[in-house]
């Protein structure tokens, strides 16, 4: 399966965001992706009341647009993650959305982790304007392949990825929007330590540049294989990168290490 992340420098402007994201989304499916990611809240991405003026339900201008050109295009799409109105909360939800090649909606999943942490000197408080999931969740792509959804600060809880794969992922999406900071020192190692350790595909598209209200994302968008290769790597820059998942290559190596069928659940303690 040919697969494609799109980097995106999104902004509090959605109309430029879905010409820029419609742009590089037909040039990923004209160079033969199947599966198509974008990454965390490419739709809008701006000051916290920017976000919140932007959210907008899953039947929403966004999701719409994904919908149809994924029906025009004939291919899947992973739609980040967007800024969800949900009904009957005061919170909105970063939402990360599979849609089918009929732009049917496969799949919804809510992130789970809130990114309250300080980088660099700069407070970030994602849970003052956004609540957090509760379930984690897994669809199918054609061909009867599991895809595990996540998003962005997900990535630094291993026991969500680790359940996607007991529940059969052999592909999982990171969407993010990843600080310069933590991109340059953590992100690579981080991508590809959850695709060693679950012998998982892992497609990580990643934001780059400025956004308000004076942030900077760090680019460096991946995709890497279940040994921790990494199969494409995105300039600094506004792109799209492909490459092919061989799945045979996957089960062989789950056969030859086979650390998932060696786990010792009985053994393990959580600590309270």
């Amino acid at each position: 399966m040919r697969v494609a992340a799109i980097q995106l420098n999104s902004s509090e402007d959605t109309g430029r965001n879905l010409a820029t994201a419609q742009r590089l989304v037909s040039e990923a499916a004209a160079r033969g992706a199947r599966l198509v990611v974008l990454p965390e809240k490419w739709n809008v991405l701006g000051t916290a009341a920017q976000m919140l003026a932007a959210a907008e339900p899953l039947g929403g201008r966004s999701t719409t647009w994904v919908r149809g050109i994924a029906r025009e295009l004939g291919i899947e799409i992973v739609a980040g993650s967007i800024v969800e109105q949900v009904q009957g909360a005061v919170k909105s939800s970063n939402t990360s959305v599979h849609v089918g090649s009929d732009g049917e909606i496969k799949a919804a999943y809510r992130k789970l982790h809130m990114f309250d942490v300080e980088v660099d000197g700069i407070a970030y408080a994602e849970s003052e304007h956004e609540q957090p999931g509760s379930e984690i969740v897994v669809s199918s792509l054609e061909g009867g392949i599991t895809l595990g959804l996540t998003v962005c600060y997900d990535i630094r809880f291993p026991e969500l990825y680790r359940i996607l794969a007991l529940r059969g992922a052999e592909v999982v999406t990171v969407p993010s929007a990843f600080t310069l900071a933590t991109t340059r020192d953590h992100w690579e190692v981080l991508v590809r330590a959850r695709a060693i350790e679950n012998q998982c595909f892992v497609i990580a598209p990643n934001q780059i540049g400025p956004h308000p209200p004076g942030h900077r994302s760090g680019g460096r968008s991946l995709i890497v294989d279940p040994w921790g290769l990494v199969l494409a790597g995105a300039p600094d820059t506004e792109s799209v990168i492909v490459a092919e998942l061989d799945f045979a290559s996957l089960h062989d190596i789950r056969r030859r290490l086979p650390s998932l069928a060696n786990r010792r659940p009985e053994a393990y303690r959580w600590t309270a």
